[in-house]
């Protein structure tokens, strides 16, 4: 009994002992993780990163799944992914948690590539995704645009059962939205039962920013007519803006800005640069400054939205200023604010502002653009130097139908056809296929030369290359012929033409009626550029129907063209020179 009684005491105290071991044991691993988490708390700065990571790996906690998506969250909000990764390679077992933040802080920093690496990696893995994997992953499918991974994702949603998920619903529709397949998105949406704000700016920002302008505007008055609950939000309104600013309806855009006002939204900065941008397209320059001067600081969007609406407007000294403005202001272009600058150098026709506009742009990162160069190209021809023009051109190393169309505009501008159609058989014979603006500048090219046989041949060259004609060749033909005096030949090739002709192609016509005096057909031409285009200031056309009236002694019809000018407020502007 007594030997019985001591083994039974030994029993409870190395049991009590036990148990007191588990409990420091279990204690002391409560008190490392509490103090890895305040650790990870407290990680404000990049070189604070190590420090952390060094004591999840001594301490053995690299494995805590928690305190590892911790880690992942302070990494990624001091923007220093990698670190992460780093940490996240040695997990023997990662599971879905561990996933979702991964790939929702690559979303975050807009790594879309790293998300569906991660996806894909998890799938690999056999790690079922769950609903909070799909929205991240269907917006990575939309903005890099990748469709067919999109539809595939869209498979494993339907293979889950996350087919009633508004939140990954609505995921899917913007997705399809950014790829283009906006019939997918039109679907996808019909069959919603239940619509909410995201659901409607889906569509809307799709149809927008696929083009389509009216069908976005006329699904954002049926989201605002029948559903009343649905606030909009500025998402919503920047697409809608967007739209109005594609048919360029300023009337009803202005109204969408007591909507941005009435809802709050008046320092959103998308808003004011899509309100920017479309008082600036319609002509409003003075309107989109103001909006601009709003801004304290404003971002390389909003600074081009400002230059380009200028550029478009004829305000090309403004925009020269303002571009100078930016880089005083040490605000860094991107290539389009370069482009919209040399574009206005090119209108103002000062070489001297274009050759410090080229050597700018030989500091940047945007020396080797094509694009950038292009407009070099452009801009060096319409100065008056096409030595310059054609250094920029033979710097290119891969030249393009774009390069090579606006070299060749550049000698047609500057009356060298023989020049011109020389490098259109180089372009040819270098393998590039011309389009339709490669042939507008070789028209105009054989316009400017008087190279008729040429310039018709090269008509009929297009149709040989299956491209369609447009109004700007007929327009370049016709001032071909008629200014080489077959003004009746002219006519006849306007009688032909499959569609009806532009106040271009009769203006062409007109000129050279009042060249050549033929009375009867200049005032033919002048009656159809007035029926297609009533409310026409231009008084050009005016002043050469007076002409060919004088010329042929009819001072009567003559004298009412210019009473007819005095009722319509259509004044001759006195001549100007460049130099």
């Amino acid at each position: 009994m007594a030997v019985a009684s001591t083994w039974s005491w030994r029993l409870k105290a190395n049991a009590r002992r036990l148990q007191t071991h588990a409990l420091k044991r279990e204690t002391n691993e409560a008190i490392i993780i509490d103090y890895a988490s305040s650790v990870l708390d407290a990680c404000s700065h990049v070189h604070h990163l190590p420090k952390a990571h060094a004591l999840l790996i001594s301490s053995g906690l690299y494995c805590s799944h928690s305190l590892v998506a911790k880690f992942i969250l302070s990494a990624s909000s001091l923007g220093h992914l990698q670190h992460a990764l780093n940490l996240f390679d040695g997990i023997p077992q990662p599971n879905v948690f561990l996933y979702n933040n991964l790939i929702r802080c690559h979303s975050h920093h807009g790594s879309f590539s790293g998300v569906l690496r991660f996806y894909n990696q998890m799938l690999w893995r056999g790690i079922s995704p769950d609903g909070f994997t799909f929205p991240p992953v269907l917006k990575a499918c939309g903005c890099l645009p990748d469709a067919q991974t999109g539809r595939a994702v869209h498979s494993q949603v339907l293979r889950l059962g996350y087919e009633s998920d508004l939140f990954i619903l609505n995921g899917l529709i913007a997705m399809y939205a950014k790829s283009g397949a906006i019939a997918s998105a039109c679907k996808m949406f019909d069959r919603l039962e239940e619509r909410n704000v995201v659901s409607w700016t889906s569509v809307i920002s799709g149809f927008a920013q696929n083009g389509l302008a009216l069908q976005a505007l006329r699904l954002f008055r049926e989201m605002r007519r029948c559903s009343s609950d649905v606030r909009q939000d500025f998402v919503s309104l920047v697409s809608v803006l967007k739209a109005y600013t594609d048919v360029e309806d300023l009337g009803q855009g202005s109204s969408v800005q007591g909507l941005v006002i009435k809802g709050g939204f008046e320092d959103e900065p998308d808003l004011l640069i899509t309100l920017t941008a479309m008082y600036a397209k319609c002509g409003q320059v003075l309107a989109a400054k103001s909006l601009f001067d709003l801004v304290l600081q404003p971002d390389v969007i909003l600074w081009n939205a400002m230059i380009s609406g200028y550029v478009k407007n004829g305000c090309c000294h403004e925009a020269v200023e303002l571009f100078r403005r930016m880089i005083a202001r040490n605000v860094r272009p991107d290539s389009i604010t370069i482009r919209s600058a040399i574009s206005a150098c090119a209108q103002v026709g000062s070489l001297e502002v274009g050759r410090w506009m080229g050597d700018y742009t030989a500091r940047t990162e945007y020396g080797d653009d094509v694009f950038v160069n292009t407009a070099l190209i452009d801009m060096y021809s319409k100065c008056g130097s096409l030595a310059q023009a054609h250094q920029v051109f033979d710097a290119i190393p891969c030249k393009d139908v774009v390069v090579w169309s606006a070299i060749i505009a550049g000698y047609g501008l500057h009356g060298r056809g023989h020049e011109a159609i020389d490098l259109f058989h180089r372009m040819r014979d270098a393998g590039v296929r011309p389009n339709d603006v490669t042939f507008i500048g070789l028209l105009s090219a054989c316009n400017h030369t008087g190279l008729v046989e040429e310039g018709w041949k090269y008509f009929h060259c297009m149709r040989e290359l299956g491209i369609e004609a447009r109004h700007q060749h007929y327009a370049c033909v016709v001032d071909l012929l008629a200014r080489a005096g077959h003004v009746e030949e002219a006519y006849k090739f306007i009688r032909s033409m499959p569609m009806e002709p532009e106040v271009t192609v009769w203006g062409a016509l007109l000129n050279a009626c009042n060249i050549y005096g033929y009375v009867d057909l200049g005032q033919h031409a002048a009656n159809r550029i007035f029926a297609l285009d009533p409310s026409t200031l231009n008084a050009g056309h005016y002043v050469q129907l007076s002409n060919i009236y004088a010329s042929a002694g009819m001072w009567n019809d003559a004298a009412k063209v210019r009473v007819m000018m005095k009722a319509k407020g259509v004044t001759k502007d006195i001549a100007l020179s460049l130099i």
